[in-house]
């Protein structure tokens, strides 16, 4: 397949920027926090920025679809274009509600379903996430590369829990817990889109996380690929952004993730 033409990649980056900036100056002027579930919040900031996308989309690519977290009908919306625009607009949500800095924008392009460009930023520290399928990743220009851990226990890891973390609180850290007895360390950050910048860009060796939405892990699971790493489902299964759930790796430490999760589950069917 060619090459996808550039000014997709330059548009992505773009909104993400322009979006990063809208959060940093909300940041300073206030905003409202709405709540969608129990502990599942929105802000103003949300919209602001998924409007922005939206709108420039429809400018200069009227005929492509858009799918993001807060204006679809939801992750199961179907593409009526083959070209579709994967956006979450606040990912972190809830640290940026808090004052935590860690959050970001997230824009993926599917052509034909496939993610092909993306552009993740990170406003906080400057950094721009991006990658073309077959041209690698980068970081503000640098090209990326992911770790080269080798061994489970010599590698840092990083996971993030549902909405609804409360109805299954066991089995989240029940394998929380199975993995802080095989790594190194375990982390939890709060935005799925920079846990997977972080493994591209060797910062972490392996993530996993279930319950994720499209716009979570489109435009990170591309990211991670083109920097050398492996993206499944967490059962090994291909990658599929729908399925709602993922381990990405630096690719050497894949089998153990992977081995570890079906040992939790082997366990929990004969409990």
């Amino acid at each position: 397949m060619s090459r996808p033409d550039p000014v997709f990649l330059a548009t992505a980056a773009e909104i993400v920027l322009r979006a990063g900036a809208i959060q940093m100056a909300r940041r300073e002027s206030g905003f409202r926090v709405d709540k969608k579930g129990t502990i599942d919040l929105v802000t103003e900031v949300d919209l602001e920025c998924e409007q922005l996308c939206r709108a420039v989309i429809a400018e200069r690519f009227p005929d492509h679809d858009v799918l993001a977290e807060e204006l679809s009908s939801g992750p199961d919306e179907r593409a009526a274009s083959a070209h579709r625009w994967v956006f979450d607009p606040l990912d972190g949500t809830t640290n940026y509600a808090h004052g935590l800095p860690i959050f970001c924008a997230s824009l993926a392009l599917e052509i034909n379903g496939r993610p092909e460009a993306a552009a993740i930023y990170d406003p906080t520290r400057s950094e721009l996430f991006t990658a073309e399928r077959g041209e690698g990743a980068y970081l503000n220009g640098v090209r990326l590369e992911v770790s080269s851990a080798g061994r489970l226990i010599d590698s840092l890891l990083v996971t993030g829990f549902p909405y609804d973390v409360h109805k299954q609180r066991d089995d989240l850290v029940g394998l929380f817990g199975a993995f802080l007895g095989k790594a190194r360390a375990v982390r939890r950050l709060g935005s799925a889109a920079i846990d997977l910048c972080y493994v591209a860009a060797g910062r972490f060796d392996g993530f996993w996380e279930q319950h994720l939405k499209p716009w979570d892990v489109a435009a990170g699971a591309l990211i991670v690929a083109e920097a050398g790493g492996v993206v499944t489902g967490m059962d090994g299964s291909p990658f599929d952004p729908v399925a709602a759930h993922l381990v990405a790796s630096n690719g050497r430490v894949h089998g153990e993730v992977l081995d570890v999760i079906h040992g939790f589950r082997s366990l929990q069917r004969t409990d």
